[in-house]
């Protein structure tokens, strides 16, 4: 099992979704998140004063899926989050040692 974490743009999240549930991955967790990465934010004036926006806001997406699955999904959050502009984001993999449904006791890949 692996853990998808994806940092995007929050306008993408409906499109990203969409194309988990197309490829049947329907269970996620979104966090609304703020980051910067190389683009290090932008400056915007306020009532004549210039002030820099460090943090962005992003949205988190952390999804577990089965071994075989890890792919397919990661290239529909790709593709459906890319808009080719600075920013828009990154995924990243990690291993899952265990997974537990509390409500029935499941493990490993029945859990997820």
């Amino acid at each position: 099992m692996k853990k998808i974490e994806a940092i995007i743009k929050p306008f993408k999240m409906e499109h990203v979704k969409e194309a988990l549930a197309e490829i049947g991955i329907e269970g996620m967790t979104v966090t609304e998140v703020k980051g910067f990465g190389r683009q290090k934010g932008h400056t915007e004036i306020y009532r004549g004063s210039e002030y820099t926006v460090d943090f962005l806001p992003k949205v988190k997406l952390e999804v577990v899926v089965s071994d075989e699955n890890v792919a397919r999904a990661t290239e529909a959050i790709v593709k459906s989050a890319k808009t080719g502009k600075i920013g828009d984001g990154k995924v990243f993999v990690l291993p899952i040692d265990q997974a537990i449904r509390i409500r029935t006791d499941e493990t490993g890949d029945d859990a997820v």
